[in-house]
């Protein structure tokens, strides 16, 4: 069996480093430019004849731009005869557009899947999607990675008082159960509902955090209103401090001053998405996928399970 050869596109090159020093192989030689109007160049400089190619790339800011790198080296590299291509996609970009909210609008995600398709990936590998159900887009095998078992080695070691994690939303209670369970916490909901037009949202806590540590946690922390926000809550509820667990820091427009200001005392997140030299902040702690990545490409090189990895048996 010919070794695995990894490629990175220009959105996170050195989380792409530290995978192949798990894996214990060099980044492959590519190399990704620009034209004078902006179109992108791929020029792949090493063979990938009959080798399994995994290509990694987040469509993070700016997301079309680094969407089309990935595109084009996958197309690259089947022009090239590789055996199999792989999108390692440690943040998929437009995931949060993953059904009609109201009429007349894309399903973006499934945009995104199609493409990738066409191009011929024969395999996803991702990191905690926004939806799950993104999944159903492709036809091709995908790997969903989930980083809950991350975060709770993280905050296992912060000798929480009392946790409490807490699902800023609905939609995030499955995370926050599971992140419970590993911290032998309990766990509490912000049910957030919007109001009549011209109305402001309203916010309500359901569960008893009085004189406890919390955990916020989400997939992704992006303008950071909706963290800042609870933040507040839980502390005026009565909370002994308040810290934030996602997976993608996101971090656009101005999250970076909102959560200076916040009463979030500590943010945990990975390095799914680089965060460049101004956004990385004294309350920022950046804990690394690429032990859970590199253990991924290492089993699906080798036909082993990827489902046992990431603890995703507690999900």
């Amino acid at each position: 069996m010919l070794s695995p050869k990894l490629f990175t596109g220009s959105s996170n090159p050195e989380l792409c480093h530290k995978v192949a020093a798990e894996l214990q192989i060099e980044v492959g030689d590519v190399d990704v430019k620009r034209f004078s109007d902006g179109e992108v160049d791929v020029s792949f400089n090493e063979s990938v004849r009959e080798h399994d190619v995994f290509l990694m790339q987040s469509t993070s800011y700016p997301g079309n731009d680094h969407l089309m790198e990935l595109l084009l080296m996958v197309d690259a590299c089947r022009r090239a005869s590789a055996a199999r291509v792989n999108a390692v996609m440690p943040y998929f970009g437009y995931s949060r557009q993953d059904r009609q909210m109201r009429p007349r609008v894309p399903i973006s995600a499934k945009v995104v899947a199609n493409m990738l398709t066409a191009v011929g990936v024969d395999r996803l590998m991702t990191i905690d999607i926004h939806a799950a159900q993104i999944q159903g887009f492709f036809d091709a095998p995908v790997d969903h990675l989930q980083t809950a078992q991350l975060l709770i080695d993280h905050l296992s070691g912060l000798r929480l008082t009392e946790p409490v994690v807490v699902s800023p939303d609905a939609g995030g209670v499955e995370l926050a159960s599971t992140i419970a369970m590993g911290l032998a916490g309990t766990m509490a909901l912000i049910d957030r509902r919007r109001g009549a037009p011209a109305k402001a949202k309203s916010m309500h806590l359901v569960g008893d955090v009085e004189g406890a540590d919390c955990v916020l946690v989400d997939d992704m922390i992006d303008t950071a209103g909706t963290l800042t926000e609870a933040a507040d809550l839980l502390i005026t509820s009565g909370a002994r401090s308040v810290r934030a667990a996602v997976t993608h820091p996101v971090l656009s427009g101005s999250a970076i001053e909102r959560l200076n200001r916040s009463k979030i005392s500590e943010l945990i997140c990975t390095d799914t998405i680089h965060l460049p030299i101004e956004r990385q902040i004294e309350k920022i702690t950046v804990v690394s996928v690429a032990p859970l990545l590199a253990a991924a490409i290492r089993n699906v090189h080798t036909g082993e399970s990827v489902s046992q990895l990431s603890g995703n048996q507690l999900a």
